[in-house]
């Protein structure tokens, strides 16, 4: 069985997608971009301001989803700017600390919203 996970705590879907699917015990999140939840619109600000509140509303999602950032077994980061990696980096080790899931970054040419930077995950809800 599956089930869709939502909280009012991360930006409404801009599409006809839910933010997460559970599954025999994994969270298969959406990507989330830097929209604030309360405006459902972009954060102004740098690579380091949006990869702040992406992270944010991905820790909201999982937490409605049953699980957390500690049982993220993998992310994808998109980046519209590739140059952005290291800014992006160093605000994404802040919340993954020693719990390291595995990654890929793509770079690309857009995003939703003229975002910089999009992040979907894949956690274990034990």
């Amino acid at each position: 069985m599956r089930n869709a996970a939502s909280t009012q705590a991360a930006p409404k879907a801009i599409g006809p997608y839910s933010k997460a699917i559970v599954h025999n015990g994994i969270a298969y999140l959406s990507g989330q971009i830097a929209l604030d939840p309360a405006t459902n619109q972009l954060v102004a600000g740098d690579i380091s301001v949006q990869t702040e509140r992406v992270l944010q509303n991905l820790k909201a999602v999982l937490e409605a989803a049953g699980s957390s950032l500690d049982r993220v077994v993998r992310t994808t980061v998109y980046l519209t700017d590739l140059s952005q990696f290291a800014t992006m980096n160093t605000v994404y080790a802040e919340y993954f600390g020693s719990s390291k899931p595995a990654r890929s970054t793509v770079g690309v040419a857009a995003l939703p919203r003229g975002a910089a930077v999009e992040i979907d995950a894949i956690a274990s809800l034990s």
